[in-house]
This record gives C-alpha cells, structure tokens and sequence, in this order.
C-alpha cells in the first residue's frame, strides 16, 4: 500500500480490500469502544437505543440541562446534567435524638404521592430531623435499596450482586464519607469511575481545580464550605433505590435515585440548625471488558443530574452553601412551590416544576 492509503499491486482480493477501507474509516461493529458521558448525557436517548450509543468522537450532544433556584426557607437549586470499595455500614453513624419514631421501610418502587407533612417543628443540634419526614428516613447506605440480583446482561448473578454493591460503595464514597462531606477530594469515588471516559476526565480536572457553572463538583458529589456551615451530628438521612437492566452492548446499567438531607449549623457557633436536600440520579454502565474499553472494578458514567435544595442559587463555587437566618428570606424566586421531600415524580419532571428559583414547602 502506498503513503496515500491506496492500493497497489498486492494480490489481496476486491472485496476483502473494499471491506478493510470500509472498516477502517466505519470501525468494527465488535471492536471494543470508548464509553463518553458527553455523548450518553440525555439518558432518554441511551434508552430509546440502547444499542446505538456511540463514541465521544461520533456525537456532539445538546448542552446539559441546568437550572438553579432560591427558596424562602432555604435555596432550592436544581441542576440538571452530568470508588475502592468502603464499609458502608461503618460511614455514617446512627441517629439518636429522633430515633424513637418508627422508620419506614425501605423504598421498593416509586411512591404515588409526597410523604405527610411533619407538625411544625424547629430542628435543634439534638434533634437536627425534628420536624422533616427525613426524621423517619434511614441512616446513610442503610436508606438505599438494593434489589435481588439476577444474570443480566454479561453478568452472572454474582457479578450483578458485586456490581450493585460497588454501586453503593461509590455512593457512599461521594455522598456520605465526612471527609468528602468537609470538602476532600473524592479519590475513592473517583477510583470506581472508569479512567478511558476522557470526557468525564476533562470535566473532572477542571471541576476541582476552577469550579464553574459548565464545570462544578456538586454536579457529582457532596461538598460542603466547612468555613461557612458545619454538619451537624454524623448521620445523613437517605432514601431512594438502585435499579438495573441490560443496557447497550450487553452492559449491566443500573440507576440510583437517592435523596440525601444534610443538617449544618453556622461555622461560627450558634444553634440555628438547617437542611441541604440534595435529590441525585446517577446512571451507570458495568461495560463488558470485550466490548468497551474500561479497567476492571470500574464503571462508565452514563447521566448524572442533580436537585438542590439550600445548596446555594447561582452558586459555582464548587461547595453547597447553605443560608441561615435572615439570608434564607432573601433572594429571587418565582414562587414555584416546591416539596423536596417528594419522590413521586421522575427527577426530571420535579426539576422542570420550576425553571428558575422557586418555593420550597417544606425544609
């Protein structure tokens, strides 16, 4: 063959060499490809076909949905866009002040409406739940639920059971450690996402080292100002569910839908006691190694989206900043009621309930 990519005078047959200059500018069908975020981040495209997802040379996807909001009794943000394994039992200690109302079961599917409203209750240091439905929610991982494995996809039903349960690890990792929580890098959880999603490798470096609108942290983890709030005790309330199914290319893809409730306190010393609500869907890919390049024990991210509630309007600062006192009066809004209890809608129809800064109900 020459320099030019054309052919000479080798013996090799018309329909084998139209197939190989075929192949070359196409790619195999087999071969082993890159996974991308930024060409899976609109999750309903990767479910309409699950079989056509493409490479992160292939596709230029809309920009990410993103919407932020303030609330009188908090901030309501909502974004839309875009981990070694730890012991989950042992993160997040157990509650107590509140620990004498009988918790809920787990969640197993959808609920059909917003839990009750809880009497009037102001939260103190003790009793940082007082008065939320999260009073009644589990402690950290122990709020997730985690369904039976099955064969799906290439996994076995032991590799689908161990695929569930670093699922969890990574959100424990992100969403629960205290270090993570204080504002630590979040090695653990980013040693579980695969290394070959240069995209996600992009968003990643610039995320941590200048935090922006395009290019946040709290896109993917939980991340707390320690110079303006405190976490108040050690337990975060959950509640939510893992899901799976068989996805593009035989891969396991299991969706998380978790709502953390994060109580903080001013840096500075005093009792007033507030509620970071933080609604999170994560969809992930555990990629057949002969079919996407990936690195074992991890997986590729396919959407992340998340909504805030007292995380901060407009806030790019790269931490959730929570208002207190006078501050939570202030502020745009739109008057958009908002529950950020309220579980019963998809994540998406909850963040198009306002398009800019609304009200939340409750806190």
């Amino acid at each position: 063959m020459n320099a030019g990519g054309e052919r000479d005078g080798s013996s090799v047959p018309d329909d084998v060499w139209d197939r190989f200059l075929r192949e070359s500018v196409e790619g195999v069908a087999d071969a082993p490809k890159e996974p991308s975020a930024r060409a899976r981040i609109v999750a309903d495209r990767l479910r309409d076909a699950p079989s056509e997802a493409e490479g992160w040379r292939t596709y230029t996807p809309p920009g990410p949905r993103r919407k932020k909001g303030w609330y009188v009794v908090g901030l309501l943000a909502a974004v839309g866009l875009f981990v070694v394994a730890l012991d989950p039992w042992q993160m997040i200690g157990s509650s107590e002040g509140e620990g004498r109302q009988a918790p809920l079961a787990q969640e197993a599917e959808r609920p059909t409406g917003a839990p009750p409203v809880e009497p009037d209750r102001r939260p103190t240091l003790d009793e940082p739940f007082r008065g939320s439905p999260a009073a009644r929610w589990a402690d950290g991982t122990a709020g997730i639920t985690v369904p039976a494995a099955r064969a799906t996809g290439w996994m076995s039903t032991a590799q689908v059971e161990q695929a569930l349960r670093r699922t969890r690890d990574f959100l424990t990792a992100a969403h629960l450690d205290p270090a993570v929580l204080g504002g630590s890098h979040p090695t653990k959880a980013i040693a579980l996402i695969n290394p070959h999603q240069r995209d996600v490798k992009d968003y990643l470096a610039a995320a941590f080292r200048a935090p922006s609108e395009d290019d946040d942290p709290l896109m993917l983890f939980s991340r707390f100002d320690t110079s303006r709030a405190r976490l108040v005790g050690d337990v975060v309330k959950t509640r939510g569910r893992l899901t799976y199914r068989e996805g593009g290319r035989g891969a396991l893809q299991v969706t998380a839908d978790v709502t953390y409730v994060y109580p903080v306190a001013p840096a500075g010393g005093g009792d007033e006691v507030v509620r970071t609500i933080v609604r999170r869907e994560v969809i992930l890919n555990w990629d057949d190694p002969s079919k996407t390049i990936t690195e074992p024990g991890t997986f590729s991210l396919v959407s992340y989206k998340v909504d805030m509630t007292n995380g901060g309007c407009d806030n790019h600062t790269g931490s959730f900043m929570p208002e207190f006192g006078t501050a939570r009066e202030a502020g745009p809004t739109d008057d958009t009621p908002v529950d950020p209890y309220d579980r019963s809608t998809a994540i998406d129809e909850a963040m198009d309930a306002s398009d800019g800064c609304g009200t939340a109900t409750r806190s």
